[in-house]
């Protein structure tokens, strides 16, 4: 069973919920960051899923810089910690999963612990990329590039890729 066939809401039903409801139906979308959709939820009704999700990113665009940081440290790292420790949102798992990221050699491993740890320790947030699109040579292409990047690019780019991540789970949760 897809995870749409299983999470499927319609519009009509989440715009009668009340701020707590909205909320825990769209657990997950915005990773562990239940925030976003309860600040959402005053924009409803939302007519479309793009009316929804564009209230959503509105949401985390519009924080302040600081909220944005924790927000963006509050994503897993690709086949990191997280994920070896079981603890990553089942939705980052199937993510990971998609791109093989739950397959990698071992020479793989050690080259995406070294890239995640110096993209950190540049950026100060994990590396961040939608890796439904890409498939794991050209996560490692993106990443490796996306280093030398400026930390305010840097910033602007994860949070592109967040908007591509969660319309895809905004997709699969509710249906249009």
């Amino acid at each position: 069973m897809t995870e749409a066939a299983t999470f499927a809401l319609d519009l009509d039903t989440l715009n009668a919920m009340d701020r707590e409801e909205f909320a825990a139906a769209l657990a997950g979308t915005f990773e562990n960051s239940p925030w976003v959709a309860e600040a959402a939820w005053a924009a409803q009704p939302f007519a479309s899923l793009d009316a929804l999700h564009a209230a959503m990113m509105d949401a985390v665009q519009s924080a302040p810089r600081g909220t944005q940081l924790a927000f963006l440290c509050g994503h897993p790292e690709l086949a990191g910690k997280e994920a070896q420790a079981g603890t990553m949102t089942r939705e980052s798992v199937g993510e990971q999963a998609s791109a093989g990221l739950d397959a990698l050699s071992r020479h793989e491993m050690g080259e995406l612990r070294e890239l995640n740890a110096r993209y950190r320790e540049r950026h100060g947030f994990p590396f961040i990329i939608a890796v439904r699109r890409y498939s794991k040579a050209e996560i490692f292409e993106r990443l490796r590039s996306r280093l030398a990047q400026g930390s305010e690019l840097e910033l602007k780019e994860a949070l592109a890729q967040i908007a591509c991540i969660t319309r895809l789970r905004v997709e699969a949760r509710v249906a249009a």
